[in-house]
């Protein structure tokens, strides 16, 4: 009796760890699907430097009000602690950034990063307008979702692809955004022209809707009924270099055509201050041949201290 119950403890026994380990491998399994279908979150944290001008906090503005996912954050106090903002971007649970870094409140920088691990990437930010200045009649809803396009050339070389892949990131608004809206009514495009990437936002319109008497016409197919308004911002982009890290690493791409505004600055004084020294030798040299020239003037006989000699 003593060895059939034996056996039949440790029958159970048996049978209760098959149990828990099916039940934890069902845990587990379940777990690794919830992973696997836990939407993507992308949230972009953008803020600027301190001494930033009006402009420049416009052209913040609106590109904020474009990024539906963005969330915006207060003034950076040091330029020179760049890898603090990775610390900002995980408190507010951001995992791209976009800083705006303003030198000597006539030069603007934009940095577009992947926190924490990167890669990072320096523009110059040239031929700024905001859609205040511009004032143009376009109009897109406010929290639609945009149709990010890039040109061709950015598959030319390894460094646009890395641009491409960084900027699409960031103002390509996720499905998951708490604040984007069922709508897609814009389509931000990015060409590049002379090395430089051209920022352009375009509204989609209906044909029909702009000209009523349309409608009474035969009707047309889709894509002819559609045009594009430009409605603002735009500005150029120029990239300097291209760093492995987030904001700090090693350099993987320097733009060898750039030169920095100051000297660029430096460089425009020096050729004035050459054209103002080869006017005053100008100057001296027609003095100096003014006083030659009446030196060597012969005397005329008929001048007073002649006849009155």
């Amino acid at each position: 009796m003593a060895s059939r119950s034996a056996q039949t403890s440790s029958q159970a026994l048996v049978a209760g760890g098959k149990k828990r380990k099916n039940d934890d491998r069902e845990e587990t399994e379940g777990a690794e699907s919830a992973v696997q279908h836990r939407p993507y979150k992308s949230k972009v944290l953008i803020l600027c430097s301190r001494g930033i001008t009006y402009r420049m906090r416009h052209l913040m503005n609106d590109l904020a009000n474009l990024i539906t996912h963005g969330k915006k954050d207060a003034k950076l106090d040091s330029k020179h602690a760049l890898p603090s903002i990775n610390e900002l971007a995980d408190l507010n649970s951001c995992n791209h950034a976009l800083y705006f870094e303003s030198r000597r409140h006539s030069d603007l920088y934009l940095w577009a990063s992947r926190c924490p691990n990167g890669p990072s990437i320096r523009f110059h930010v040239v031929n700024v307008h905001t859609m205040d200045e511009m004032k143009m009649t376009g109009n897109c809803l406010k929290g639609s979702r945009p149709i990010v396009t890039f040109g061709k050339e950015f598959e030319e070389s390894s460094h646009w692809k890395v641009c491409k892949e960084v900027l699409t990131n960031i103002f390509a608004v996720p499905k998951t955004a708490r604040k984007a809206k069922p709508f897609v009514d814009h389509i931000i495009s990015f060409s590049i022209i002379d090395g430089k990437i051209w920022f352009r936002n375009y509204q989609i319109l209906q044909k029909s809707t702009l000209d009523p008497a349309a409608t009474n016409k035969k009707k047309s197919s889709d894509a002819e009924d559609l045009s594009l308004t430009e409605i603002g911002p735009r500005f150029v982009l120029t990239p300097i270099k291209l760093f492995e890290g987030s904001f700090s690493g090693p350099c993987l791409w320097e733009n060898k055509d750039f030169v920095p505004p100051v000297q660029a600055m430096k460089e425009h004084k020096t050729e004035a201050a050459l054209k103002y020294m080869g006017r005053k030798e100008q100057e001296s040299s027609r003095e100096a041949r003014k006083v030659m020239m009446d030196l060597m003037r012969p005397d005329d006989e008929l001048e007073k201290r002649k006849v009155f000699a």
